[in-house]
């Protein structure tokens, strides 16, 4: 294919991507907020007026100020400084987790409902006793068997993520491997793994792309919970959860801006991802292209 045929695709999809972002404000405005975090995660610590992990004796506890806008920690550690150095470290635990377990759950997902019979029975009772745990404590388990390490929250998180990924495509699956045009790809010669890939899948990708958004707060907020009661990643390290957890030990002393400014960055990324899913839902879904 040509260089000349690719250009007219490449197009055709910038300009259905600024047609949804026009067309609905609020996408437009989680995505304005999705690449202010991407921003502050990818040249945030280059930025920050001071280093995160540098103490102060002689600022301990300040208030926000022209100097620390969202003043020091009991340390005397710059605030405003660890919060957006945190965007990182939660950023990549949520992205990692959220792909981790949409890989695996797509494809377990996608073979269970194509395929049917004792691989969709075995599947499912996998699912089942999964979903048999409060999700954030079956996390707490593995984190507290495995050692509390990045890796860990990550596979923590991406575990109980799987069911969501797994049954939603094997329901779209089973719904369309018999449609018409499923029957028409394999008259064409298409093997099973292509009419999956290339035809089925791909009409399951809108309403994943709606759990992908919703996942990746949950992700956030699940590494967040974890660090607030010490299964999270370690201190000094900056983080949400942990700042939010220091922070809360002083809140009836007065510093309220120790787990308040945290906890609002915490909150503003949820709600980003949260007000995603519809944009992304209408930027994949093969129906809303003209």
């Amino acid at each position: 294919m040509t260089e000349a045929n690719l250009t007219p695709a490449r197009s055709g999809t910038v300009a259905h991507i600024l047609y949804v972002l026009r067309e609905n404000p609020v996408t437009a405005l989680s995505f304005a907020l999705f690449g202010f975090f991407l921003l502050s995660a990818l040249i945030g610590p280059a930025l920050v007026p001071y280093d995160p992990l540098a103490t102060h004796a002689d600022r301990v506890l300040s208030p926000p100020s022209a100097q620390h806008w969202f003043g020091t920690d009991n340390l005397g550690r710059d605030v405003f400084s660890r919060v957006i150095v945190a965007t990182r470290l939660d950023l990549v635990i949520s992205v990692a987790a959220v792909a981790l377990s949409f890989a695996i759950g797509s494809v377990l997902g996608a073979i269970a409902g194509y395929r049917g019979g004792w691989t969709d029975t075995v599947l499912n009772r996998c699912l089942d006793t999964i979903m048999a745990f409060p999700l954030f404590v079956l996390a707490m388990g593995i984190v507290a068997a495995l050692g509390n390490s990045v890796a860990n929250i990550i596979y923590a998180t991406a575990i109980i993520n799987i069911p969501f990924y797994a049954r939603l495509v094997r329901a779209e699956v089973n719904i369309r491997r018999e449609a018409g045009f499923t029957l028409a790809a394999k008259l064409a010669g298409n093997s099973d793994a292509r009419v999956l890939a290339f035809h089925i899948f791909p009409n399951a990708l809108p309403p994943m792309m709606v759990q992908v958004s919703l996942n990746l707060g949950w992700a956030i907020l699940n590494a967040a919970g974890l660090s607030f009661i010490g299964l999270g990643v370690r201190p000094p390290t900056p983080e949400w959860g942990i700042m939010v957890a220091e922070g809360a030990n002083y809140i009836v002393s007065g510093e309220w801006w120790l787990a308040l400014f945290p906890g609002l960055w915490l909150m503003l990324a949820v709600f980003t991802f949260n007000l995603m899913g519809d944009g992304l839902r209408d930027i994949v879904d093969p129906r809303r292209r003209t």
